[in-house]
């Protein structure tokens, strides 16, 4: 054997070996695999079960928290929506729906991070029952499980002829949140009538007419920034992509920040619906405790 043969088999081997995979060579199916082993555990309330990295970084709605708590002691089951991302790019595995906490539903999202076939990160976002949420909401926080059930985002696989390159997705949505930031819907690329589900509830199409869409109403929209942007979670295969920020009010606002996980919808090259799972976080709060805003940012003034 030659020693460039010799190269090659070892580079192989490697690649073979179960330290040899990097967060690139996890497949869809080896993704799908490991998310769902992941929920099982979590049902289960047993992280042993999970293929958790020595590391593993867990936090819910911002808060770090160990194992055996918070969701893996509370869920006791998936609910009547089940949606599952991938992203064998990044080597990225996202649930998004309706998980069971001893028979209240949670609307949830939680990314996951796999590398060398380990999952490293959960970062949840979870809407509940009775979590605070914008004044005079009704139910707070917007949470509406049985309006996410009605209408949840439909599974699909694009053929390759419809789907667009992955810089290209990141650019559709990033046009939504410049829209937001600049108060000027028409920066974004959406389809007219596109709608926006926040936990579940439809906030669009409430004032009638096909103007009152997802891009509506920004010039007054309540708003400062749209801080913290993450769009590194692109599947495209079901033409799917998700967002995650915190909305920070404009100085003097009594209406709180919220954080959240957005899964855009394109189609032929726009958005065409926005689903959330998002929260509210209380002043005191550092979101969201992720890379590249390590637990200090964005706090409000005091």
């Amino acid at each position: 054997m030659n020693r460039i043969a010799a190269i090659a088999a070892l580079v192989l081997l490697q690649l073979m070996s179960p330290g040899g995979a990097r967060a690139g060579d996890c497949s869809r199916a080896c993704l799908r695999s490991l998310l769902d082993r992941y929920l099982a555990a979590v049902v289960r309330h047993d992280p042993a079960a999970a293929p958790l990295a020595v590391g593993y970084r867990h936090t819910e709605n911002a808060i770090n928290v160990p194992l055996g708590r918070g969701v893996w002691a509370s869920v006791t089951g998936l609910g009547a929506v089940q949606r599952r991302y991938l992203d064998p790019v990044s080597g990225q595995a996202a649930y998004y729906g309706i998980v069971d906490e001893s028979g209240k539903a949670a609307i949830v999202t939680a990314r996951l991070r796999i590398e060398d076939r380990k999952i490293t990160e959960g970062e949840w976002y979870i809407a509940r029952d009775g979590d605070p949420g914008l004044p005079g909401a009704k139910p707070p926080n917007s949470w509406n499980p049985a309006g996410l059930t009605a209408t949840p985002p439909p599974e699909r696989v694009l053929p390759p002829s419809r789907r667009l390159p992955r810089a290209t997705m990141i650019a559709i949505v990033n046009s939504y949140f410049d829209g937001i930031t600049s108060h000027d819907g028409s920066v974004v690329l959406a389809h007219p009538g596109c709608n926006r589900y926040e936990n579940g509830s439809r906030v669009t199409g409430r004032r009638g007419g096909v103007n009152d869409d997802c891009v509506s109403g920004f010039a007054n929209f309540n708003l400062a920034n749209v801080a913290a942007r993450r769009v590194s979670f692109v599947d495209e295969e079901a033409g799917v992509v998700l967002g995650m920020a915190v909305f920070i009010r404009r100085a003097g606002s009594p209406v709180p920040r919220n954080a959240f996980s957005e899964w855009f919808w394109i189609e032929d090259g726009r958005i065409r619906n926005i689903w959330t799972a998002m929260y509210y976080p209380p002043p005191q709060r550092p979101v969201p405790n992720w890379p590249p805003f390590d637990g200090n940012f964005p706090l409000p003034a005091h």
